[in-house]
């Protein structure tokens, strides 16, 4: 009895064979080292005057680039050799100056057509293609401030609610410091803080001014802040990744201040550092009737004035907003709708209700990093970078009626406006966070790790290409180009899923040649066993394929079953490891399977046989 295959059988094989050369394909194509630089602000227009600019200062400093494109939100310069860019990056930087993000990338090399399709190269975790790196350094002292900051003002209304007359209550430094008329009010005022406010103790000092009263935050409190402010920030950037789309980053803690930020595979690095380094934040303040209050400029000046003056406390922040999303209005505008908590629900209600009539501004607060020039003793430029806060009003309108937990606001960009709602709905931030590492890292760094995976992978899969046609002839040849074809569909599966392969992912491929060559042992084996009890050729291979899948299947499945385990409970190398023998797994059931069978039955699936070449 012949072995075939049915027509669409073959078909299907062979669409599954095109299918894996087509999207392994991406990946001959290595990226280009490239510069790209994007504004510090998403209303920023990077047009061709600025990319003119940019190349004038590459061509000054001798550094060869070709491809500049500039699209309005950002542009990229490819270069031609991967050790110019550190070098071009800081002859962009210098040139300039602290408005621009300018960030090391890799452009991607696809032909357009294979990336109309979908293909795109299979994404390398950071220990082999590397990706971008940030260490932020959250400011604990800001954490503190604010938190003095309102302590403040809960303690000055505690006061008045008990008549206790005091001169003055202000924050000086990281201490709290009150004056009052006389000591009695002084010594009910300590009393009552200190039963009121625990984590607040008073300092006392040889020969202080009984009328004067001094109280600073306890260390373990202190510690408390700072703690929960590192782990609100580690929340907040975490879901900023997220909103990125990064898969496998490490967000984690190091040392007393310092957030660690790995983002593996990135190709818009200038959106990552904006996202990830810029603190932004609301507050909505009502306008003050007096001139006690803070003067900001609006953020279009066009539109409302140069300035206007607002009152010191706000009725709401950031911190109470559940959800942001950006949209457009009726007139087709910008617009960010905002959905607060229940405890800002009720503030905004409390507020607008007593104060309709009266204008309400939404305070737009950023926390920027500027370069500064200067030139050291050699001669050299050398740039520095200071932190700064920048408060701009985007909306002063009048109170019409009272306010819920969802409203609006408007007077922004609509890049703006997305980027606003993506940073309040990926959380506030507890204190402000600068960038004061980061670097790209490049394939050079993990040359290395790249060259002993490949050769590892090389290695083992010459080895027992070696030992199949050795042991099975002809046999072996078919399980051979099995295993080649399993590769090619590994990495067309893995470039098309968007999955990041690390070195524990080489090591998951290393594994799934030797589990993808190992089914087609037992099926020859028991071909071989047909035919020592005399079973035809033909026969012989019908049953070989048929009694073996069975054990084949059970093997796989279980092996997958903890592959699954490892990705559900493990993290970045463990996942990585698992993810590549999944797929391993999957994509060998078909080729040493379907794939050799086909093969066997168009070499001698229709021929009479005496003997097989096995």
């Amino acid at each position: 009895m012949p072995n075939k295959f049915p027509l669409w059988k073959n078909v299907m094989i062979l669409l599954v064979v095109v299918f894996g050369f087509v999207y392994a394909a991406p990946n001959l194509y290595p990226p280009d080292p490239a510069i790209q630089l994007s504004g510090q602000s998403g209303a920023m227009t990077i047009d061709a005057a600025v990319l003119e600019k940019v190349e004038q200062s590459l061509d000054e400093a001798g550094i060869e680039y070709f491809d500049g494109v500039a699209n309005g939100d950002s542009l990229l310069v490819r270069l031609r050799k991967p050790d110019l860019q550190l070098r071009a990056k800081e002859v962009i930087q210098a040139e300039m100056g602290g408005d621009y993000i300018v960030a090391l990338n890799l452009a991607p090399t696809t032909p357009k057509w294979l990336s109309d399709i979908g293909g795109m190269p299979m994404k390398l975790g950071l220990d082999l293609s590397g990706g971008v790196h940030f260490l932020l350094e959250v400011d604990l002292g800001s954490a503190l401030k604010t938190r003095l900051e309102g302590d403040l003002e809960d303690v000055k209304s505690t006061l008045r609610e008990a008549r206790i007359r005091y001169r003055s209550f202000e924050l000086k430094g990281d201490q709290l410091v009150g004056q009052f008329r006389d000591a009695e009010q002084g010594d009910r005022a300590k009393t009552l803080i200190r039963t009121t406010y625990s984590d607040l103790q008073p300092v006392s000092e040889p020969g202080q001014n009984p009328l004067i009263l001094t109280l600073r935050i306890s260390e373990l409190a202190a510690r408390e802040i700072e703690d929960n402010a590192i782990k609100q920030n580690l929340t907040s950037l975490r879901n900023r990744v997220n909103e990125l789309g990064v898969s496998e980053p490490l967000v984690s803690r190091q040392g007393k201040n310092r957030i660690v930020v790995e983002l593996p595979g990135v190709q818009d690095t200038a959106e990552a550092k904006r996202i990830i380094g810029k603190t932004a934040n609301l507050e909505f303040r009502l306008a003050a009737l007096d001139n006690i209050g803070e003067v900001f400029d609006f953020r279009d000046p066009a539109s409302q004035g140069p300035d206007a003056r607002l009152e010191n406390n706000a009725v709401i922040t950031g911190e109470n907003v559940t959800d942001a999303r950006a949209s457009f209005d009726e007139n087709g505008r910008p617009q960010v709708n905002i959905t607060l908590d229940a405890q800002g629900g009720w503030q905004m209600g409390h507020a607008t209700r007593d104060n309709i009539g009266r204008r309400l501004g939404v305070l737009f607060i950023e926390y920027k990093t500027k370069l500064e020039k200067s030139i050291d003793d050699s001669g050299a430029v050398v740039l520095t970078p200071v932190p700064f806060v920048e408060k701009n009003i985007i909306s002063l309108a009048t109170i019409q009626a009272q306010l819920g937990k969802q409203f609006r606001i408007t007077g922004l960009e609509q890049r703006e406006s997305s980027e606003l709602a993506l940073l309040l709905r990926a959380g506030a931030l507890a204190a402000p966070m600068y960038i004061v590492e980061e670097r790209t890292i490049g394939p050079s760094l993990g040359a290395d790790n790249i060259e002993l995976g490949v050769k590892s992978v090389t290695v083992g899969m010459g080895l027992v290409l070696l030992f199949m046609v050795m042991f099975y002839r002809a046999f072996g040849l078919f399980a051979n180009v099995a295993l080649v074809m399993n590769l090619i569909l590994l990495i067309a599966f893995m470039s098309l899923l968007g999955a990041t392969l690390t070195l524990p992912g080489i090591a998951g491929i290393v594994l799934t040649v030797g589990m993808a060559v190992d089914a087609n042992v037992l099926i020859f084996a028991r071909i071989r066993e047909e035919l020592v009890a005399g079973v035809s050729p033909q026969g012989a291979i019908s049953a070989g394929y048929d009694r073996a899948f069975t054990s084949i299947l059970d093997a796989n499945v279980t092996t997958l079953i903890v592959a699954l385990i490892l990705f559900a409970v493990g993290s970045g190398p463990v996942q990585g490891f698992a993810v590549t023998l999944s797929i391993g797994i999957s994509t060998s059931m078909f080729t040493a399977i379907l794939l050799t069978r086909s093969l066997v039955n168009m070499t001698v699936g229709g021929r009479k046989l005496q003997t097989l070449w096995i």
